[in-house]
């Protein structure tokens, strides 16, 4: 982290992390993610990271978006509609961002890439959300899935 860019992490994992075993900690690989997609926005905060199953993220997905069935990635942006003074010294309250590892597995396999590179792009995906990005128009898709590319081929992690 570099002085112009602080982004506070926080990380819950609700399920097995797939890379215990490794000695890869959630806490290091999402920091890793997050604060390069920080450092590309300019940005700094803090973020809350949860990694569930799909039978959580599926009653999220139900009580919040009114959708009924699992998905990979939801976020919580707390910095929507108005401005909410900020304390100095104290870093904005970014949101929240929730990540099936049951569907990433999934994906990961589907698309032919690392469950790594997976969970990277979902939290990179969920980050640009908090961040005000969307993806429901054409321009809106291409200029946010152009930036994740960027975000995660900078940490190493293309596709394929």
């Amino acid at each position: 982290m570099t002085a112009e860019h602080r982004l506070a992490v926080g990380v819950e994992c609700e399920v097995d992390w797939p890379w215990s075993e490794a000695g890869k900690d959630p806490q290091s690989f999402v920091q890793r993610v997050l604060e390069a997609a920080a450092n590309r926005l300019d940005i700094e905060g803090e973020v809350s990271v949860l990694f569930v199953d799909d039978e959580t993220i599926h009653e999220l997905n139900r009580t919040y978006r009114q959708v009924d069935r699992p998905t990979d990635v939801l976020s919580f942006a707390m910095l929507e509609g108005e401005e909410t003074p900020q304390p100095e010294g104290e870093l904005p309250v970014l949101g929240d961002i929730v990540v099936s590892v049951d569907t990433a597995k999934v994906q990961a396999e589907s698309y032919g890439h690392s469950l790594e590179r997976e969970m990277a792009f979902l939290l990179v995906h969920g980050f640009l959300h908090l961040n005000g990005y969307d993806h429901a128009e054409p321009e809106e898709e291409r200029e946010m899935f152009a930036l994740q590319e960027e975000i995660l081929q900078g940490i190493g992690l293309s596709r394929g």
